[in-house]
């Protein structure tokens, strides 16, 4: 049965076509039945055959089929041929140009010929009885009524299939709009990804560099500080690639995760590792933390700890010999204060004029982007006695 169904709306000319031929068929036996006392059966089987192509050819032209209708209807009325059974023909296509989606004059011109059919062919052949005149109008308003619901429906169904065509437009729409934010969304993941990737690889790579340049130099006279040394390289080394396995470790899919491969996001208790670090690499830290410590969202502790390492790393690459640095945490009540100084050279004066992009790396850009995404603020410039200053502020609420 499905299969059948599926065949007929596959050929829905070929149906018509069917029911045309069965409407010409009954036509023409119904003229051959009254042909002793029918006038012009010729006009009457040319008129059939004619209204049998409407029906045929319905849903292919149906403005074309609808003027075609209204001219045989106008020649029977001028040609004396009273209503027949081939008039079945102008109620379907009346229903077929309200239901096409079409331009609107052929479906009000439908609308005005179903409603007027009636009344017209009342007043071209008279029925003789009843012979009152509530009866007769009666009688027109009761042969109006199906050419009107016709008209009805069909407009009723072309309103349904535009308003479910609407509907899966709109569902289109926004599976492409889904799609674009996933896209969107994939590209801040590389992003962030990329951020912290330059982050893991600039500090730890330079602490790496300044002890081998140590353990070089002293490996002669002091094998023993060249050994921690060369320790301080290997467990740098290893913390690096914990963190480049977790960030790496993002991208893949459908891959086994190794146990102990990643390593939990650095928080703001952290920091005070990461100094240790950095000492150890022969920069002099200060480090010291003002207010009540307390838990704060994840992505301020990671943004503090990024924006520390950041800042000690371009004091190593840029501050110069002898230089010295300072780490100031500040707990206020709706957040979370950062200063990072230092007494060096400070870095190239292009590096903060224009954003972070010293075209050895993206650093002040990497830290405005991270306080951004935590609705922070963020200063960064030389001080005035020499040196270099990071200062930001980190809200314990992202801005709206």
């Amino acid at each position: 049965m499905q299969r059948l169904y599926d065949f007929l709306r596959r050929h829905p000319t070929g149906v018509d076509t069917f029911w045309a031929v069965v409407l010409l068929g009954f036509s023409l036996l119904w003229v051959g039945s009254t042909y002793p006392t029918v006038r012009h059966p010729v006009a009457y089987g040319v008129v059939a055959a004619l209204f049998s192509l409407v029906v045929a050819l319905r849903r292919r032209v149906p403005e074309k089929m609808l003027l075609l209708t209204v001219a045989l209807g106008l020649a029977q009325l001028a040609l004396d041929l009273e209503p027949f059974l081939a008039d079945f023909a102008m109620f379907v296509i009346v229903y077929t140009v309200a239901v096409h989606d079409g331009p609107r004059w052929a479906s009000r011109l439908a609308l005005a010929g179903g409603l007027s059919a009636a009344t017209l062919s009342q007043l071209r052949w008279p029925v003789e009885e009843p012979s009152s005149d509530a009866a007769r109008v009666f009688f027109t308003v009761i042969m109006t009524v199906p050419f009107a619901l016709a008209w009805v429906l069909g407009d009723s169904l072309r309103t349904r299939r535009a308003y479910f065509a609407q509907l899966e437009e709109r569902a289109s729409r926004l599976e492409q709009e889904r799609e674009a934010q996933a896209k969107v969304a994939v590209a801040a993941e590389r992003a962030r990804i990329a951020r912290e990737l330059h982050d893991v690889v600039a500090h730890n790579v330079s602490v790496m560099v300044v002890q081998a340049d140590g353990a070089a130099y002293v490996m002669d006279s002091s094998p023993e500080t060249a050994k921690q040394a060369l320790e301080t390289i290997s467990t740098t080394g290893r913390q690096a690639l914990a963190e480049m396995r977790r960030l790496l470790g993002i991208l893949r899919t459908g891959e086994h995760q190794e146990a102990g491969e990643y390593v939990p996001q650095p928080d703001v208790g952290q920091i005070e590792d990461l100094v240790e670090q950095v000492r150890g690499a022969g920069l002099a830290v200060d480090f010291a933390i003002e207010g009540s410590p307390r838990p704060l969202p994840s992505g301020v502790e990671l943004t503090a700890y990024r924006i520390v390492q950041e800042a000690l790393t371009n004091t190593r690459k840029h501050g110069g010999p002898d230089v010295g640095a300072s780490v100031r945490l500040v707990y206020f009540d709706d957040g979370l204060g950062l200063l990072v100084e230092d007494d060096g050279r400070g870095a190239p004066q292009e590096m903060y004029e224009d954003g972070g992009a010293d075209g050895r790396g993206h650093g002040l850009i990497g830290m405005r982007e991270r306080v951004g995404m935590v609705g922070g603020t963020l200063d960064a410039g030389p001080r005035p006695g020499g040196g270099f200053r990071i200062s930001a502020l980190l809200p314990l609420k992202p801005a709206h």
